[in-house]
């Protein structure tokens, strides 16, 4: 059966993941799924899921509709914390999990940026290694939707039990992180992989948040484990 990738987009929109979907299919010949989480983009929001464990529960009952198996979900960013939810849901369906620059925990003394009052331009400067490089603020680049975002996430975008909750995970995880996050730093991350029995921690020189933008060629490396 072919391998199939679940690719989870950040507060970006599905336009962050396009680009990568596009490069994985090429180098894979897998099948690789790139929904847009309701309410993001102009989609109208599901009132039947409310929040992230919801939103989870949803890609659980997509994969199990499609009949899928073997699928490695990754997520960026606030992706990545519906594919921790995901994997914590246990579907036989999810073989493993990529959280790349994920969001949602609360670590003491390494608080999450708050984005919900910065324009698109300043977000950008957090988010890349080389904000230089960032596509222009309104262009066809990211464009958070910040209000889809936050009635997801709460105002402080996490939720204080998932950090020990995610003890229970029991499948195989890979963090990636991009070493000039400013959204979420490194030790953010590694405080993600630590508290993940099952999970190894990746580093990314010169990348930011959004490294499937940045530096698409080091994540891909990353997640197949090819040779630089």
């Amino acid at each position: 059966m072919m391998s199939t990738f679940l690719l989870l987009h950040g507060g970006g929109g599905v336009l962050t993941m396009a680009g990568f979907a596009d490069l994985l299919r090429e180098r894979t010949h897998a099948r690789v799924l790139l929904p847009t989480h309701p309410g993001f983009g102009g989609t109208p929001r599901n009132d039947a899921v409310r929040d992230v464990r919801d939103l989870a529960m949803m890609y659980v009952g997509m994969l199990e509709e499609l009949d899928l198996a073997d699928v490695t979900v990754i997520g960026n960013s606030f992706g990545g914390w519906v594919a921790a939810e995901l994997a914590l849901r246990h579907s036989p369906r999810v073989s493993d999990v990529v959280i790349v620059d994920g969001i949602g925990i609360e670590v003491e003394d390494q608080p999450l940026t708050d984005v919900s009052g910065l324009s698109i331009a300043d977000i950008q400067k957090l988010s890349w290694h080389d904000p230089s490089k960032a596509p222009a603020a309104g262009g066809t680049g990211p464009s958070p939707d910040v209000q889809a975002l936050i009635g997801y996430t709460g105002p402080t975008m996490s939720d204080p039990t998932l950090l020990h909750r995610l003890a229970a995970i029991d499948i195989p995880v890979r963090v990636v992180w991009g070493e000039s996050d400013r959204i979420a730093g490194p030790d953010y991350g590694k405080a993600f992989a630590a508290a993940i029995p099952s999970a190894t921690y990746t580093l990314l020189p010169r990348t930011g948040h959004l490294p499937q933008l940045e530096t698409p060629e080091e994540l891909l490396s990353a997640l197949l484990g090819a040779d630089d």
